[in-house]
């Protein structure tokens, strides 16, 4: 059982912060389907951006339910800092640091997991971010730079020094990028080092592996990220699991339709017309994996341009699947 501010949690399951994947819509749709608490998709702390649609709409917190978790990204301890002051003015009850990303235009500007090869800069944007706000900082990472360069234990010690509340670590390395396998030592040896709660993240697609890797780590809870895309119903499958409850149902097809016409309609709502079609076709093609003609619907689907001609598409397809394909 651990505190973050006002709120309590125990071996919470947490929908992971992926950008261009998590936004409000599908942060709300993962908490109703069982994941305690949702973090933001990574904010830049480059306030020439600040007033940017994509921006605005992963800092807005008004409709969000539960603690509202905001994810800052960034290399420069005053903006990092500004940035962090600005979310808190927004709604946010704790600021994530992202120092895990592993893409090339994030690490190009010495940010996400770049910050992991230089442990003396970690130190000055930590203490920089946790002296700026009154709400709890909490920090993602992974294992180090690469297989040679693991020195993520070092940072995590750091990291509580300095008064961060909370470590998520997804079990790869930077070079690992997302292939390959997790590896849970080196998170395991985390959670025997520090006194703050750890999440473990990375490959966790089951509710026999979340119990597994639990028990491995010691870890305080975790954290899932693309096991969850198109598959929400994973949260409420790995709580049953680890509460040793009545197995939760895998969907039929009937739920998996209408879970994807209500997160569609969503994702209408939150972007308008244009940007909520195209952000659809993803979500869709996710869910479309566990149809049993699901590739027919993708392509059919991903053919639309309008919000109207989608829906009626998945109403269609829900009432008569043959039917509603293209030959």
């Amino acid at each position: 059982m651990f505190r973050l501010g006002s709120y309590e949690f125990d071996r919470p399951i947490v929908l992971a912060p992926m950008a261009g994947v998590s936004d409000r819509v599908f942060r709300e749709l993962c908490k109703r389907h069982g994941a305690d608490y949702a973090v933001s998709e990574m904010v830049t702390c480059d306030p020439r951006l600040r007033q940017s649609d994509k921006t605005q709409r992963r800092l807005d917190q008004n409709a969000t339910s539960g603690i509202k978790i905001v994810q800052i990204v960034g290399a420069d301890p005053d903006a990092l800092a500004n940035a962090a002051r600005h979310c808190v003015d927004n709604g946010a009850d704790v600021v994530d640091i992202n120092m895990g990303c592993p893409a090339k235009k994030v690490c190009s500007k010495l940010a996400g997991s770049a910050l992991m090869r230089d442990e003396h800069l970690v130190g000055i944007l930590l203490n920089a971010v946790v002296a700026a706000v009154d709400v709890p900082v909490t920090l993602k990472m992974r294992t180090g730079w690469d297989s040679a360069n693991r020195n993520a234990p070092r940072l995590a010690k750091l990291a509580e020094d300095i008064g961060i509340k909370l470590l998520t670590v997804h079990g790869r390395t930077r070079a690992c990028r997302f292939n390959g396998s997790a590896e849970y030592d080196t998170i395991a040896t985390i959670k025997q080092s520090v006194n703050i709660p750890v999440l473990a993240n990375g490959d966790i697609r089951s509710g026999a592996t979340a119990a597994a890797v639990l028990n491995y780590t010691g870890c305080d809870g975790l954290m899932i990220g693309r096991a969850a895309n198109g598959y929400p119903w994973i949260f409420a499958q790995v709580q049953a699991n680890l509460k040793e409850a009545t197995p939760a149902p895998t969907p039929s097809q009937d739920d998996i339709v209408s879970t994807m016409r209500e997160h569609v309609t969503g994702l209408h709502n939150f972007y308008g017309e244009k940007v909520g079609c195209r952000v659809a076709r993803k979500h869709v093609g996710w869910y479309a994996q566990y149809l049993s003609d699901g590739e027919a619907l993708r392509r059919d689907f991903n053919r639309i341009e309008h919000a109207s001609a989608q829906l009626d598409l998945l109403n269609n397809y829900q009432n008569d699947p043959q039917g509603a394909l293209a030959a």
